[in-house]
């Protein structure tokens, strides 16, 4: 049968297709409840009839049907950019994850709150009004203590759709990055996207406490457990009990804290220090290292089985120097949030300052960018813009403040546009020449970089290329098959 489909605008109706009577009977009155119209389909195909005639604000589609999945249906609808929600009881991670990068708007797991399936039909109905804006907006992490991830990086916002995914389950999550890259900020961000977000959340840097204390941190002890002991102290897992517990560098942890650890994440269960019985525990964890784990567990620095026990969904945060495109983003965030905390007005960043912020390799990442910008606008604050001399870089090698950052017959009227034109240049000399590469090095799509140098062809500052479509897209969909087939 061909269907053509209405267009989802000007509708704030939730459609709810499932098969079972009484989960729409469910949705729909939870949904009425919650203030929004709904009109209730049987199966895919009914739910494609319906919408021959009507349209739909969003659609709420079960996974697992007779007939035509839920991902079927969205496939069905998706070129008529009309939002879906997919919810399963059996759904996997995996599952989850691959319908997410397919677009489907949001995922939920069975059985889900009332407030967690208002926010997926929010963000479903405004999905449908505003998907080109969405696309071009950086992702900011939503949260009650007003934490923010702010990136325009295209890895890093699908890292942050599937970080957001994740979320939304109970699943074990292994956060791998170097020092600095914001993998506390990222686990909260987790705990605050998910169903557990309004309780605990535990934090414990495993290398800051010393060895002989961590076990009591961690596991708690009884009264009189050893000398000293004279309360009894809950550990870091039962404070936790009910909401999420971070284990921060966790690679760092004894071996034999290892054991006892895979024990509590096996049976869901702790043992205090002298304790006469198991805690129960329900817990969602964490945990987070800055070292290569694999290289640890082979070199039997770290246990096999609980890093597999661990790594049940691992994320990787990138350093900040392969994401280049953030860090203009990131230097106002930190600029006007350092001015809101001394009751100032913000300082303006000069372009030199900038050039030289695009240009620093950045070994201690987004924190070594925040403490830089720190000390920065407390220097600028009497002349109210920051200069190269500012930043306070120096030469390794040389040994000696840097100034410059090799552009030295830029005016003080270089513009953000020539710093910009100057960095994609430099990037693609350094890289032989090679536009795929350069674009990852500096965390832009391929299609922005062409477009960048046919706006620079144009303006007389390169010269004419005959081979400018050199199958870019072809070489585009070997090192990015995701953004290639994206368009973006």
């Amino acid at each position: 049968m061909n269907y053509s489909l209405k267009q989802t605008s000007n509708s704030s109706t939730v459609l709810v297709v499932d098969d079972d009577p009484a989960m729409r009977i469910a949705l729909t009155e939870s949904l009425k409840l919650l203030g929004y119209d709904t009109e209730v389909a049987t199966s895919g195909e009914e739910a494609l009839a319906y919408l021959n005639e009507k349209p739909v604000g969003t659609i709420l589609t079960d996974m697992q049907m007779g007939g035509m999945t839920g991902i079927d249906l969205f496939h069905k609808v998706n070129k008529y950019k009309i939002p879906v929600i997919i919810m399963s009881a059996y759904g996997t991670i995996d599952a989850a994850v691959m319908a997410m990068k397919s677009g489907v708007v949001d995922y939920l797991v069975k059985p889900f709150s009332q407030e967690r399936l208002d926010e997926a039909v929010k963000k479903g109905l405004a999905s449908a009004s505003s998907v080109a804006e969405k696309s071009a907006l950086p992702i900011k992490g939503r949260s009650m203590a007003m934490r923010t991830i702010l990136t325009n990086n295209p890895g890093m916002l699908k890292l942050l759709k599937m970080t957001e995914v994740v979320a939304s389950s109970d699943a074990t999550i292994f956060l791998e990055g170097e020092s600095g890259t914001g993998k506390e900020v990222f686990a909260r961000f987790i705990h605050e996207h998910s169903p557990r977000a309004h309780r605990p959340f535990i934090a414990i840097n495993c290398a800051a406490v010393p060895e002989n204390l961590l076990e009591s941190e961690l596991f708690g002890h009884e009264k009189g457990a050893f000398t000293g002991a004279l309360i009894r102290k809950p550990g870091k897992f039962e404070l936790a009990h009910t909401g999420t517990i971070l284990l921060d560098e966790v690679s760092e942890m004894h071996l034999s804290l290892q054991a006892k650890l895979l024990r509590v994440l096996q049976e869901k269960e702790v043992d205090s220090v002298g304790g006469r019985e198991p805690i129960p525990l329900d817990i969602r964890v964490i945990a987070t290292t800055n070292r290569p784990i694999l290289k640890e567990v082979e070199e039997g620095r770290f246990r096999e089985d609980l890093y597999y026990r661990l790594n049940v969904f691992p994320l990787h945060i990138p350093p900040l120097r392969d994401r280049i495109s953030d860090i203009p983003l990131l230097a106002e965030h930190f600029i006007k949030k350092i001015a809101a905390r001394n009751h100032q007005e913000p300082v303006k960043l000069s372009s030199e300052a900038l050039s030289q912020l695009l240009a620093w390799p950045w070994k201690g990442n987004v924190r070594e960018l925040e403490n830089t910008m720190e000390r920065a606008c407390l220097l600028a604050s009497l002349d109210g813009i920051i200069l190269p001399e500012h930043l306070g870089f120096v030469d390794p090698i040389k040994k000696e403040p840097i100034v410059h950052n090799g552009s030295a017959n830029r005016s003080e009227k270089t513009t953000l546009w020539e710093v910009e034109r100057d960095l994609i240049l430099e990037t693609l000399e350094k890289m032989g020449g090679n536009r795929t590469h350069a674009a990852k090095r500096l965390g832009i799509s391929i299609r922005t970089m062409r477009n960048k140098l046919k706006e620079y062809r144009s303006a007389g500052l390169l010269d004419a290329e005959e081979d400018e479509d050199e199958s870019l897209e072809e070489e585009a969909g070997k090192f990015f098959p995701a953004v290639a087939q994206s368009g973006k």
